[in-house]
């Protein structure tokens, strides 16, 4: 059985839109045509269904990196800020953008908040069963385009 660790990502994704298209939870909001995506932008971003495209790229990464909070899945979208003539340094993604989508997944039951045994304190976010299950059956619907764009991926 193919799962979501044997697809590199850009094609794990696009198979992730139709699937997070479904869900009534995953919307962008009113503002999310005018925001920007981090400090380090100019501009904000061009597609129209970039919302749906980092909801995916979340999901893939709380997947991989969970359990993984607002802050830390901020830093992972942040990039290099242009400071001038000064040298660049690292900036953080907008942290409202990342929150807003892992309530959105929370909501629609892909991911669950991870707690220590007394459930005192949260450690961050991590995959339910459900948002396991979504991504290897993605991950197997797309392993036959996955194969033709990469034909070393046949050996795993």
């Amino acid at each position: 059985m193919t799962t979501f660790n044997d697809i590199p990502a850009n094609i794990l994704i696009d198979g992730l839109l139709e699937e997070l298209s479904s869900f009534d939870s995953i919307v962008a909001p009113d503002w999310a045509a005018f925001v920007k995506t981090g400090t380090h932008r100019e501009r904000p971003p061009n597609q129209e269904n970039w919302w749906l495209i980092r909801s995916a790229a979340i999901l893939r990464k709380v997947a991989f990196k969970g359990p993984i909070g607002t802050n830390h899945m901020a830093q992972e979208f942040g990039g290099p800020r242009d400071r001038g003539v000064k040298p660049n340094r690292a900036a953080a993604g907008s942290r409202n953008i990342a929150r807003t989508i892992l309530r959105q997944l929370t909501d629609s039951g892909l991911i669950t908040s991870s707690h220590n045994a007394a459930g005192t304190v949260n450690y961050g976010k991590i995959l339910t069963p459900e948002g396991h299950k979504l991504l290897n059956n993605v991950a197997h619907s797309v392993r036959k385009v996955a194969e033709e764009k990469y034909p070393g991926l046949s050996n795993y």
